[in-house]
């Protein structure tokens, strides 16, 4: 895969995770307590330092009051659009 484009679409999904996180009307640190982590590793997924896995995405999206369902498609309206 095209090292450019796979950095663009890390970077589209990034922004969603924020965007998502900030519709919320949740901080770092709000997150971070739901999912019994640091608020450093909300900060180093946002910013691209760690990758999610899928169910650690899973249970993100839940804290944020989105189906994984609904936040891929999101996802994928802004990758393909």
């Amino acid at each position: 895969m095209d090292k450019q484009l796979y950095t663009r679409q890390q970077q589209i999904l990034l922004e969603l995770l924020r965007e998502t996180r900030h519709a919320a009307g949740l901080r770092q640190q709000d997150v971070a307590e739901q999912i019994e982590e640091p608020q450093s590793f909300v900060s180093k997924y946002e910013i691209g330092e760690r990758r999610l896995d899928i169910l650690e995405l899973r249970e993100i999206c839940h804290v944020l009051g989105i189906s994984l369902a609904d936040f891929a498609a999101q996802l994928d309206d802004r990758l393909h659009g």
